[in-house]
C-alpha cells in the first residue's frame, strides 16, 4: 500500500493526491473525480497519510500497517460506522490494534481512520505493494 502524496485536507471531503506545490498552498487532485485544484495553505491544513502513526503503549504504528490489519479482519469484523458511539469505536479499534494508547487516541481519531480506510477502499488503493 502506497500512501505517498495522498492527503487529507481540512474542510474538504474526500482524499487528494498532491501534484504540485506553490509558496502559498498545494495543487491537489481529487482521487474520486480526478479534478485538480489549488488549495490555499492559509485556509486549510494538509495531513499526508504516510506521516500519520497511531500511538500504542510501546511505539507508534504507521497508518499503512493499521490499514493492512483492518483489511485482514474485514471479512469477519467489518469496520464500524464512523458515527457509532465511542465505546463501539474503541471496541473495534482494540481488535485491530490491541495495545493502542487509549489516553492518546481519541474517538475522533478512530473515526478519521475508518473514514480514510473506507475512502481508500472505494478507490482500490488498499492493495499491498509487491
Amino acid at each position: 500500500m502506497n500512501l505517498t502524496n495522498i492527503l487529507a485536507v481540512s474542510g474538504l471531503p474526500g482524499m487528494f493526491k498532491m501534484v504540485g506545490n506553490r509558496a502559498n498552498g498545494l495543487i491537489v487532485e481529487d482521487l474520486a473525480t480526478g479534478k485538480r485544484r489549488f488549495v490555499s495553505a492559509r485556509k486549510h491544513q494538509f495531513s499526508p497519510l504516510e506521516s500519520i502513526s497511531i500511538y500504542t503503549l510501546g511505539d507508534t504504528v504507521p497508518l499503512a500497517d493499521v490499514f493492512l490489519k483492518m483489511k485482514e479482519v474485514e471479512a469477519k469484523h467489518p469496520p464500524v460506522a464512523p458515527k457509532s458511539p465511542p465505546h463501539e469505536l474503541f471496541e473495534y479499534f482494540e481488535e485491530i490494534l490491541p495495545d493502542f494508547d487509549e489516553d492518546r487516541v481519541k474517538a475522533g481519531d478512530i473515526k478519521k481512520v475508518i473514514q480514510w480506510y473506507k475512502a481508500l477502499g472505494k478507490l482500490d488503493l488498499l492493495d499491498e505493494e509487491e
